[in-house]
Parts: C-alpha cells; structure tokens; sequence
C-alpha cells in the first residue's frame, strides 16, 4: 500500500529519507555534485512515497520568480517503471491545481516522454544543468 507524506525541511526524519534517495539517484547514480543537488533546500515542500511504509520516491516544489518549479524527483531504480512516480505526481498536481502561479519544471532528456503525458509541455531551447540535458518544461494553464 502508498502512502504520501508531506512535508518540510523542519521534519528531521522524512527529510533525511528523502534525501537519501535523491543522494542514491542523483549523486550516485547520475553523478550530480552535492553542493548542486542540496540547493534551495530550506524553500522547498517536500514529498515521500512510501510502500508499505518503505521510503521508495521523493520529489519538491518550490516558488521562484517565475512560478512554482517541481524537482528533485526521483524513485529507487528497483521500483522505477511502476506507477509510483506518476502517483506522487499526480499527488503533487492535485495539491497545486488551484495556485494562479505557472507549474515548470527542468526535465531531463530521457524523462520528456514521461512529463509529456502528464500534461507538460516543452519550451524553448535544450540546456544543460549539472553535466545533464534538459528542456524546460511547462504545465499549460
């Protein structure tokens, strides 16, 4: 069973869960620096999938001056390609569906498909951020 879990930098503990995931995905796996992937921290409202109360997924939202950025989102490999991100997206869009802000995100290459389905869509150039392509990404309003 799912459960999510919202949160801020305050609560100690599910921070500390989110954050080894997103070190386990982002700085072990994909190789981002630290210094990049801990940034904006104390900005941000935070999100844990669990399972069976196994910690498997995280993502955040945060305001910027452009609207509201959703990031950091990552999902254990072994349970990658199961929903579980999709349902803690879905989650998320629920919560933020009456903010007048525009919802963007940074997407990596190989997640466009995926992001695309869930309604955003593309603008502008490709980039690269923390040695990683990405487009910006955009929920229509």
């Amino acid at each position: 069973m799912t459960k999510i879990i919202d949160f801020d930098i305050s609560d100690k503990e599910h921070y500390q869960q989110a954050l080894a995931i997103r070190e386990q995905v982002f700085i072990d796996e994909q190789q981002v620096e630290r210094k990049l992937e801990v940034e904006n921290e104390a900005a941000a409202h935070y999100y844990l999938l669990l399972l069976d109360e196994l910690p498997i997924a995280t993502g955040r939202w945060r305001k910027t001056s452009r609207g509201i950025k959703l990031e950091r989102f990552a999902v254990l490999a072994q349970y990658r390609n199961k929903n579980y991100g999709s349902i803690l997206l879905q989650h998320i869009l629920q919560q933020l569906e009456s903010r007048p802000e525009e919802l963007y995100l940074h997407a990596q290459l190989k997640a466009i498909p995926y992001y695309q389905r869930q309604g955003f869509r593309t603008q502008g150039d490709m980039f690269t951020e923390a040695n990683i392509r990405h487009y910006l990404m955009a929920m229509p309003k």
